[in-house]
């Protein structure tokens, strides 16, 4: 059973960093995508950013394109969020999420086709 940890989420002011990770264990060699999406208070999840597992291809939602950047580790077992410059509406609980078929550029935003999610970190940017 494959399981999603995250962790780094915080209190920080507006214009601070903050870096989240995901730990996934109990993976088979199956993942082709981990993503990052977030959910603010009375709004839906919405995709943030994610990253191939094989060819490091990057997705970023354009809010928040040249302020974050997903990464993974070379053991493939943790994926990272380094959020910068991070503004008030950054708010929210963030997900990692974790896919085991292929996406292509419009799936890869879609919560529907993720197949492992974590249970959350929150993030709160003060203004």
């Amino acid at each position: 059973q494959v399981q999603l940890v995250e962790s780094g989420g915080g209190l920080v002011q507006a214009g601070g960093s903050l870096r989240l990770s995901c730990a996934a264990s109990g993976r088979t060699f199956s993942t082709y995508v981990m993503g990052w999406f977030r959910q603010a208070p009375g709004k839906e999840r919405e995709f943030v950013a994610a990253v191939t597992w094989r060819g490091g291809f990057t997705y970023y939602a354009d809010s928040v394109k040249g302020r974050f950047t997903i990464s993974r580790d070379n053991t493939g077992s943790t994926v990272y969020l380094q959020m910068n410059s991070l503004k008030p509406e950054d708010t929210a609980v963030y997900y990692c999420a974790e896919a085991i078929k292929p996406l292509n550029f419009r799936t890869v935003t879609d919560t529907g086709t993720y197949d492992y999610w974590g249970q959350g970190t929150q993030v709160t940017v003060s203004s």
